[in-house]
């Protein structure tokens, strides 16, 4: 039989009002400078300028006046202190220096692609037929840098989502590196990044307690320089180890903020290029207690980090870099454990479909095993997941991304075998998804591309990105897609 995915008429796309107010770094000599005619403004025109901001920022953030006294501590936090001495800050002073300081970012100027989707945690006050669902986006502003955000919905029973309204006061989260490092586990990240000299390594290891904070790191790393004439190798060491560790942290939005409103924007070093990708998923563990986990991968310019972010709530998220053989782009995690193990989904040299496990939802250090490889012309060029499996009584789904002639991207389709998903049990003969005559046109051309899906009402629910610039969604049946899977069984 020939499958029919219906394409829904909906989209989701870019919107340059939403605004994310972000310091402005003009770097030391300039902030000096740029303060000194603050000051020597007078009373009159520091009045008028304070007015119009007032007038032109306020209703554009929550509470612009919280974000310039951030900014006016962050400028002169940086000031020696023998400079300090010499100014005297009003209230008024305080919020224009913040003002100068500030900029505003448009989170989803430029895209506003690779969703996923998921079943949000309140369910409550729906019809029959009804589901609340939260989409992930990766949205790109200004200097193609990558946040998430997030839209909520309802989707009905003939599975029609309807947006919940957007809200328009988008806001970062307040940020806490509480985290506590393993030694063995820290060292050994460090060592897939920086190949250190064996006297140094020795220092690191006679410095480092088994476990410490960030705040213990940073002292580690400051009593290490004061202690020792580093050169050049040993103060990058040194930054690495600090950029590593900032990849730690967790974050807590305000409960007054909807969801829609909070950007998981770059907070760390190691994303300060962008944070790509989500594949969010639902797990559930052994107790029946529900966890929502997201592997991204974090981009600094020069080297890529996959995370792992979890929350149960979308308020309060925590963030941990990945370790281990499958630290590359992509991976994406089993809903639920399998023989007591964590299962990922991964793609370990850009080429082929693989799948690991673990005793530990962090370190990846087993074997990997290879699922399949490029077969189709459709699909020669490289492969990969659109996220995380979805589980059915005949197998796991996994949509797939295939890249094929002119680098189009296409979406397809493998089944897994249930108990064992190692082994590759059925297969579409065909894309489900190629890029249409609308979705080829946009930023990156030739993309249709996903980062998860969910069931719903017999149907699988696809969202998906058009040419790396807006995204839709489209529906299948289950049975139906079931059916061709499993015509070509894979014995």
């Amino acid at each position: 039989m020939s499958l029919h995915v219906n394409r829904k008429n909906v989209f989701f796309k870019p919107d340059s009002k939403r605004v994310l107010a972000r310091y402005f770094n003009l770097g030391l000599s300039r902030t000096i400078r740029v303060v000194n005619r603050i000051l020597a403004m007078d009373k009159q025109q520091k009045q008028e300028t304070l007015n119009q901001l007032l007038r032109n920022f306020s209703k554009r953030h929550r509470s612009i006046i919280d974000i310039w006294k951030r900014n006016y501590k962050r400028a002169v936090e940086q000031v020696p202190e023998a400079q300090l001495k010499d100014w005297v800050f009003s209230a008024h002073d305080k919020l224009l220096i913040g003002a100068y300081f500030t900029m505003e970012y448009s989170v989803e100027a430029a895209a506003f692609f690779n969703p996923s989707v998921v079943e949000a945690p309140d369910q409550t006050q729906l019809k029959d037929g009804e589901k609340r669902i939260i989409l992930s986006f990766r949205a790109t502003g200004e200097g193609h840098v990558s946040s998430i955000v997030f839209r909520s919905a309802i989707i009905d029973k003939h599975l029609n989502i309807q947006l919940d309204e957007v809200g328009k006061l988008l806001e970062k989260p307040e940020q806490f590196k509480s985290h506590a490092y393993q030694k063995a586990d820290f060292i050994e990240k460090l060592l897939q990044i920086h190949d250190p000299e064996e006297d140094m390594l020795a220092l690191i290891n006679a410095k480092f307690t088994e476990t410490f904070t960030y705040e213990e790191l940073r002292r580690f790393v400051s009593e290490i320089q004061v202690e020792n004439d580093l050169d050049l190798e040993g103060l990058t060491l040194m930054k690495h180890i600090m950029w590593l560790a900032s990849s730690h942290y967790e974050m807590t939005y305000s409960l007054d903020t909807s969801i829609s409103e909070r950007v998981i924007f770059p907070l760390a070093a190691t994303e300060k290029n962008g944070i790509e990708d989500a594949r969010f998923v639902k797990f559930t563990n052994e107790k029946g207690k529900t966890t929502y986990y997201a592997t991204y991968t974090a981009y600094d310019g020069l080297t890529i980090l996959p995370k792992l972010l979890s929350t149960k709530d979308f308020v309060h998220f925590k963030v941990q870099p990945i370790n281990g053989k499958i630290a590359n782009k992509g991976p994406a995690l089993f809903p639920r454990k399998i023989h007591g193990k964590y299962a990922m989904l991964c793609r370990i040299d850009g080429e082929n479909n693989y799948i690991a496990f673990s005793e530990d939802i962090i370190n990846w250090h087993q074997d990997v095993t290879l699922l399949k490889e490029p077969e189709f012309p459709w699909e020669f060029v490289q492969q990969g997941n659109c996220g995380s499996p979805i589980e059915t009584p005949k197998g796991w789904i996994v949509l797939t991304h295939s890249v094929g002639p002119m680098r189009e991207y296409t979406i397809g389709a493998i089944l897994l075998d249930l108990d064992d998903p190692t082994k590759v049990i059925g297969k579409l003969n065909k894309p489900l998804l190629y890029p249409n005559a609308e979705e080829r046109e946009g930023y990156v051309p030739n993309v249709v591309y996903s980062c998860g899906q969910m069931l719903h009402n017999g149907h699988l629910i696809i969202p998906y990105a058009m040419s790396d610039h807006a995204s839709t969604y489209a529906t299948i049946p289950l049975d139906d897609l079931l059916e061709v899977l499993m015509t070509n069984k894979i014995s």
